[in-house]
């Protein structure tokens, strides 16, 4: 997806070698605000059934977590790409939590999160706190309640409904934008998702710094897509965030 990552990012994993990442993980924040959890699966072949049955079960069984004030159960691109062509074994899970200490015990002991790791081929859970956002998902906005970093990694989320109307001409020019992020310098991880085919798309990057963020958001290619898409999106949210912590596995690279 094209996205405004001045304001927030979207990005592309490099390699599948072994990351040394390590997030700001303890102690534990006393800031306030939103706290973000997102799963991101690769479900095993002998769960595909289990996987499917994520999205007729919708968001419900997260918002069933104490603590939890937003969900949305998502889909990938292909590879966990940004493309048109879905997957059929990654997803996602997003969900925001009240507090930092709601977010622990669901990654923690959440029968749901079990769930997930029993049906994993490859799993990795990344908790953030947002300290800047703007715009708004389905009317929902972030609770920023954390500073802006000084140095260290950073995390963004971009998100927007595509216009039905202008679909076919946002998708031929995001293109080029994403190609560019598959190159980008001091993107640890990148993924597409999406809330519906073609209309509702999302990317969430971690980046080494924010100056390896506004890098590529000043990049050729990123800023033509800036300005092919300007009416594009109903709805758009640009999010960054201090990322807390990061463990698992996403696409043959290995983190925490």
């Amino acid at each position: 997806m094209t996205n405004e990552l001045s304001n927030a990012a979207g990005a592309s994993q490099q390699g599948p070698a072994a990351s040394s990442f390590s997030a700001a993980t303890s102690p534990r924040s006393t800031a306030g605000g939103d706290v973000l959890v997102l799963l991101l699966i690769d479900v095993a072949p002998a769960a595909r059934l289990w996987g499917y049955g994520r999205f007729v079960a919708g968001t419900a069984p997260a918002l069933a977590e104490p603590g939890a004030r937003f969900v949305k159960q998502l889909g990938t691109g292909y590879e966990g790409g940004f493309g048109l062509r879905p997957s059929g074994t990654r997803q996602g899970l997003f969900v925001l939590f009240e507090d930092e200490a709601a977010a622990d015990a669901f990654i923690g002991r959440s029968d749901l999160v079990q769930t997930y790791r029993r049906n994993a081929r490859e799993l990795c859970i990344v908790k953030a706190r947002p300290y800047s956002a703007r715009g708004s998902w389905d009317g929902q906005k972030v609770r920023v309640g954390s500073p802006a970093p000084v140095d260290g990694p950073v995390a963004a989320l971009t998100r927007a409904s595509i216009r039905p109307s202008q679909a076919h001409r946002f998708w031929p020019n995001a293109g080029p934008s994403q190609d560019s992020l598959e190159q980008a310098q001091g993107c640890r991880l990148a993924v597409g998702l999406g809330e519906a085919p073609f209309l509702r798309q999302a990317t969430f990057s971690v980046w080494d710094s924010v100056a390896a963020m506004d890098a590529y958001a000043r990049s050729g290619a990123h800023q033509r897509a800036i300005v092919a898409s300007r009416d594009f999106f109903s709805e758009s949210m640009f999010v960054r965030f201090v990322p807390l912590s990061i463990e698992g596995e996403w696409k043959g690279r290995r983190y925490g």
